[in-house]
């Protein structure tokens, strides 16, 4: 799930994304092209429910690529993303339009 909260100029918008318990991890990264695909740089946070949580700040006017991987070596795409789009491995990856 995404949700979005963008700023009074309208250049940035902070978006959260969270994963419900339902995923059954131990750890969860958020992994896309607004931190080149890196697997290490943005951990999510564990929730009380079982689920995980991350926020950031992404400039307006674009759609950025990503999904979660979990426990190091599943990846989820967002249940609820506004789109999909196939990647280069024969799967799709989840999309947020801001």
């Amino acid at each position: 799930m995404i949700k979005k909260s963008y700023s009074k100029t309208g250049n940035f918008c902070r978006v959260t994304f969270k994963l419900p318990a339902a995923v059954h991890a131990e750890a969860a990264m958020l992994c896309g092209d607004f931190n080149e695909w890196d697997t290490g740089s943005n951990p999510m946070r564990r929730l009380k429910d079982g689920g995980f949580s991350f926020t950031l700040s992404l400039a307006c006017g674009r759609n950025y690529r990503y999904r979660y991987l979990l426990d190091g070596h599943h990846w989820e795409n967002d249940w609820d993303a506004d789109d999909y789009v196939p990647n280069d491995f024969g799967g799709e990856d989840s999309v947020v339009n801001l």
